[in-house]
């Protein structure tokens, strides 16, 4: 398939989920809606996740029957199922151990855009902070402190007046961290609306009952890497929209 198609290639899509690009190598960026998982934690969630399929938790990938072979589809990265936007998959289990080691080395470039409370000033800063993470309850919960370092680029893009100001921020993990940007910007005094741990609950509630969408507002919005496979250098690009919930102010 040439570069820049789109198409699934019979890829059993989860509900909502479309292609943002895909390459001749069979790397894909999908666009998953929030709320739907990057992969399914038991056969129960098959209906709620990224690719309506089984899901190998050892090899990292999902798999079916289809055309008469077992097709098989690796996962490269992850969303937590409340965040929005691209998440990266590939055929080739080569092309996937290349883009997982750029992954690992921190050389994928992603940005993502959160709608926050607050005005970040000034407008452009770098976050660094060490984060430490917990499991409680099954769940996972870091805290800034102590821990891991983390590193995020963060760009103030607008503003909108009200009771408690909202903006749009442009953030850029240069670390990949559990739940990194949702803590910087909790601990920076930015809550990412909606957010449910990290958050201000009380102006999330104002915010629903104003008329906003009851969500996580945060959104993977794009990522650009370059990988080698079979001697050759590629490079690969995508992006994906503002979810209509994050104009607010217009």
């Amino acid at each position: 398939m040439p570069e820049g198609k789109t198409e699934n290639a019979g890829w059993p899509l989860g509900q909502g989920v479309r292609v943002a690009a895909r390459d001749g190598n069979g790397l894909a960026a999908l666009v998953k809606p929030a709320g739907l998982l990057s992969h399914p934690n038991g056969p129960k969630d098959r209906g709620r996740s990224l690719l309506a399929a089984a899901y190998d938790d050892r090899g990292e990938c999902y798999h079916w029957s289809g055309g008469g072979r077992e097709r098989r589809v690796y996962l490269l990265n992850r969303l937590d199922s409340v965040t929005s936007g691209l998440v990266l998959c590939a055929e080739d289990p080569a092309v996937a151990e290349a883009v997982r080691a750029l992954f690992a080395d921190g050389l994928v470039d992603k940005t993502y855009l959160a709608l926050v409370f607050g005005v970040m000033r000034p407008p452009r800063q770098v976050w660094k902070d060490r984060l430490g993470v917990r499991k409680g309850g099954g769940k996972l919960r870091a805290s800034a402190g102590e821990g891991v370092f983390a590193e995020t680029a963060a760009r103030l893009l607008r503003s909108f007046p009200a009771r408690v100001p909202v903006s749009l921020l442009e953030l850029k993990p240069r670390t990949g961290r559990t739940h990194q940007l949702r803590v910087q910007c909790g601990d920076r005094n930015l809550p990412i609306i909606g957010d449910q741990t990290y958050g201000k609950f009380s102006w999330n509630r104002e915010h629903v009952r104003g008329g906003g969408a009851k969500r996580l507002h945060l959104h993977s919005a794009e990522v650009s890497l370059t990988y080698e496979y079979r001697g050759k250098r590629h490079r690969f690009e995508a992006s994906a929209s503002l979810p209509p919930e994050f104009n607010i102010g217009r």
